[in-house]
């Protein structure tokens, strides 16, 4: 099992590299994250920018262009439909956003025609933390694209959760469905959701996993909390994964632990043919290396 995020990078050590397609990658941030992965022999990279951007950036902070193939595009719009273009051709295996826009990056992403998405499929934003004060890894979802996911929506949200802790060695993940409140209340959604969600994995409609809620953050991961609140659960404690109601909660959880505990993340928007990294341009080089390091696991089961 893996159990931090540099153990999740050093098992792709030995592993063949897979090839990252970075769109406009023309920023510092970025290069160096690529440039870290291609040292530590986790990825090929293939960098869509301006070529003249590229190379002065590479000489400024000391990379070597050598260790990249470089796609001649200056414009951004254009550099995310050339990486898209080069995924679908099969010229790579997971992609990643540089500075070009999220907006046009994913418009290049979810095109009908010339994108990278299955009929049907749900893009959902999958987050790896490490946090400072719990005992394990903590994987986490929707933070960042889904606003209000129905239950519909909700089932496929935690199909991913489950699917990446699967990836990193948790056999039976234990999800905590959460909301305000341990207590089915039929006014709250998040509540009714939870318990539905709950059923449907003790019946077997999600399986490989243990799913309880509704859950409140606190029941979900310590295990006093649960004991004062006299809380039977097989979660209560141990949840591996947490599954917000809406966005504004979960995006609320995940800036906290970046920004306010400087706890350290992965992530990456699952539900397209490839593994998607949507990297902030507050994001980290660590943070950006390490999503490099989650899609690269998860590309391999593609």
């Amino acid at each position: 099992m893996i159990r931090t995020l540099d153990d999740m990078m050093n098992s792709l050590t030995k592993m063949p590299r897979r090839r990252l397609v970075v769109a406009h990658a023309v920023d510092a941030h970025t290069i160096g994250a690529v440039s870290l992965a291609v040292e530590k022999g986790l990825v090929e990279g293939i960098l869509v920018g301006d070529k003249d951007e590229i190379r002065n950036v590479c000489e400024e902070e000391g990379f070597s262009v050598s260790s990249f193939k470089v796609i001649h595009e200056t414009d951004p719009a254009a550099s995310a439909q050339r990486a898209v273009a080069m995924i679908r051709a099969g010229e790579g295996d997971l992609i990643m956003k540089g500075t070009v826009s999220t907006d046009q990056y994913m418009r290049a992403i979810l095109n009908k025609e010339k994108g990278i998405m299955n009929p049907g499929a749900l893009l959902t934003h999958v987050a790896v933390l490490e946090p400072v004060s719990y005992h394990k890894l903590l994987i986490i979802g929707d933070v960042a694209i889904i606003p209000k996911p129905d239950l519909k929506e909700k089932k496929v949200i935690l199909e991913h959760l489950i699917q990446c802790a699967n990836i990193l060695g948790i056999e039976t993940p234990r999800v905590a469905v959460i909301a305000a409140t341990e207590l089915v209340l039929s006014g709250m959604e998040a509540c009714t959701d939870a318990a539905v969600l709950s059923k449907m994995a003790e019946r077997g409609q999600i399986s490989n996993a243990i799913v309880d809620g509704p859950l409140a953050l606190d029941v979900a991961l310590d295990k006093e909390s649960a004991g004062i609140k006299k809380i039977r659960s097989q979660v209560a404690g141990e949840a591996d994964c947490l599954l917000f109601p809406n966005i504004e909660s979960g995006n609320v959880f995940y800036k906290c632990h970046t920004k306010l505990m400087r706890g350290t993340t992965a992530a990456i928007v699952a539900g397209a043919r490839v593994p998607v990294i949507l990297s902030s341009r507050g994001d980290t080089t660590e943070t950006k290396l390490y999503s490099i390091a989650l899609g690269t696991l998860l590309s391999m089961q593609n």
